[in-house]
């Protein structure tokens, strides 16, 4: 599973030419798509903030011809905690080229609201814990409806991650989310 792929890529040091391998063939996969869907691709915190993700994600939309627009990079705060400067410069670069940049696994971790003012994101992502229990916990329902609403009012996509059921779904467009993903 990626929980323990992805870790063992981070502390061997492959995770840059992974990164690298996953991006491209993401970007040429999306370019066979009719239907022009933009294709998300994760970024490991260790991809981030060294000054090279940009020129990565160039390389890799010359080289499969697809649009900008059509790729979503996906950042998990914990990732911009690191190198917070650093991080914010490398995708702000990436919004420049007219990349999509989601924020993942949101009100988990180190949430922070200042993220939200440094950086125009173009989606949070409704991490897949609080919408595991959302029809049978009311925290999870006030979490998921405050991130909702976070998100109308600074006109933010809203993902929910992890919909499994048609109760679930109902809930989540009953509080606003744009989008799911899930079962």
């Amino acid at each position: 599973p990626p929980a323990e792929f992805v870790p063992i890529a981070e502390q061997s040091g492959l995770i840059d030419q992974l990164g690298r391998f996953v991006l491209h063939q993401a970007c040429r996969e999306a370019t066979r798509w009719e239907d022009g869907a933009r294709v998300a691709v994760n970024i490991s915190p260790m991809q981030l903030g060294k000054a090279t993700l940009a020129q990565t994600v160039r390389a890799a939309l010359l080289d499969s011809g697809l649009a900008a627009d059509r790729l979503e990079i996906e950042v998990t705060e914990t990732a911009l905690i690191q190198n917070e400067a650093e991080s914010f410069e490398d995708l702000r670069q990436l919004y420049s080229m007219g990349v999509h940049v989601a924020l993942d696994d949101f009100g988990t971790g180190y949430s922070s609201l200042a993220h939200l003012r440094a950086f125009p994101f173009d989606k949070i992502k409704i991490d897949r814990s609080f919408v595991k229990d959302l029809t049978v916990r009311p925290d999870c329902l006030a979490i998921v409806r405050a991130i909702a609403g976070l998100g109308r009012s600074l006109a933010i996509t809203t993902l929910a991650e992890g919909v499994e059921t048609p109760e679930q779904l109902g809930r989540l467009r009953a509080e606003g989310c744009n989008e799911v993903q899930g079962f």
